[in-house]
């Protein structure tokens, strides 16, 4: 994607604030000359920020800004190793309830909206990004928070909510309850926004067509303000982002080299007006591709695709690389299965073992639909798996997000 003037001057610019005060990209960038940066070409050459830097600078190293213009911190909401601490600014806080509002809007939601927000708060990014952009779009925002079915369902029907913000796994827990219970009719959703990991196809249609709304796909990440950054639009062609706030690279995720539009590769971001911790070449470990061309609905943002994965979430196993993305795609066109699934893997008297539990559909038989499973998977994966058929219900479900590959190999 090219480079615009404007984000090439923002980026000059945030580059000399940068290496001008004691921050973290003074000492990243002590042996470059950065004044030598005039070109998207050159700025392709810096080096790439991971998450193991954000690590090491905990817990506010990647401050770059004085600590009375910070008004907020958040932490991303992994489990394991040091914690990222971001610092928000004032302006921080108000351009992410910005582009959070075009968000909505991208969805058609208006100040006639009643939004029901179920993703957690604290120091996690996503419950109080949803309420800001609600309320900064002016619309009503009930800010339920995770967990409380009951409370959620209850509060849904008496609210008359007509817009739910949730993970995938909380929507399809939700849907499901909604069916169980027979008060459809009493639900006036009429989209869904959904968020913090990716979902198939089939898991995407039961959501819909259970709940009887259109679902959008939101994009973010704490390290990059959160969630809030991309959004798909009503012809669910790719999520468009803000390239006036973040700069986009799609690379190669083995060599670091930029890949042709239209070609899968790892994001790629640099943000452009962040002031508390801004971020130069962050690797997301998200897998995506650009979507060159205008959209039918008329946004002239540019567009990434829908993500496919991550490049830690593939795991290899006799020597094929496996992605979660596969194993969705596999199962779409299985018609005896559902849409949720647990991979587990084990290595036992020196083997590789895989097993696969899948949800299958009510009135399938069990022995045809274990069948019809293990051939797919086989023919577009590549491997031989125990497949466990199990009953709509059976696999967990998560109010944050689902964890569907298990690999408890080491």
């Amino acid at each position: 994607m090219k480079m615009t003037n404007l984000q090439l001057e923002l980026i000059k610019e945030n580059l000399r604030q940068l290496t001008s005060k004691d921050c973290f990209y003074k000492e990243k960038f002590k042996d470059i000359d950065i004044s030598s940066i005039q070109s998207q070409k050159e700025f392709e050459t810096l080096p790439f920020t991971w998450k193991g830097d954000l690590r090491e600078a905990y817990p506010l190293g990647l401050q770059a800004v004085p600590d009375e213009e910070i008004v907020r911190i958040h932490s991303s909401s992994g489990t394991t190793g040091t914690p990222v601490i971001i610092p928000y600014t004032k302006k921080d806080v108000d351009d992410w309830a910005k582009m959070f509002a075009r968000c909505y809007e991208v969805a058609g939601i208006t100040t006639l909206d009643r939004i029901q927000i179920t993703p957690g708060y604290g120091l996690w990014t996503a419950g109080i990004g949803f309420q800001a952009g609600a309320e900064y779009l002016g619309a009503m925002t009930i800010p339920m928070g995770p967990g409380n079915t009951d409370k959620q369902l209850q509060m849904m029907q008496d609210m008359g909510a007509t817009v739910l913000c949730a993970t995938s796994s909380y929507a399809l827990l939700l849907a499901e309850e909604i069916a169980k219970r027979g008060i459809g009719n009493k639900i006036h959703l009429k989209k869904g926004v959904i968020g913090s990991e990716r979902w198939g196809e089939k898991m995407r249609r039961r959501i819909a067509d259970e709940l009887g709304v259109q679902l959008y796909d939101i994009y973010g990440l704490t390290e990059v303000y959160g969630p809030g950054i991309a959004m798909s639009c009503d012809y669910e062609c790719g999520m468009h982002y803000w390239d006036d706030y973040l700069y986009f690279e799609i690379v190669d995720s083995k060599t670091g080299k930029n890949v042709p539009d239209g070609e899968i590769g790892e994001l790629v971001i640099t943000t452009l007006r962040k002031q508390g911790a801004p971020l130069v070449r962050y690797r997301t470990h998200d897998l995506t591709r650009f979507l060159p061309g205008e959209c039918k609905c008329g946004s002239h943002f540019p567009r990434i695709d829908t993500l496919i994965g991550r490049t830690d979430d593939m795991v290899k196993v006799k020597g094929v690389n496996i992605f979660p993305s596969q194993i969705e795609e596999m199962l779409k066109i299985v018609p005896e299965a559902s849409s949720e699934y647990q991979f587990m893997l084990d290595h036992l008297n020196g083997k590789d073992v895989c097993t696969l539990f899948v949800e299958i559909n009510p009135g399938v038989d069990k022995k045809q639909a274990e069948s019809a499973v293990k051939k797919e998977f086989k023919t577009k994966i590549g491997i031989t798996v125990k497949v466990m058929p199990v009953s709509i219900g059976d696999l967990p479900r998560s109010e944050k997000k689902s964890t569907r590959i298990f690999d408890n190999r080491y």
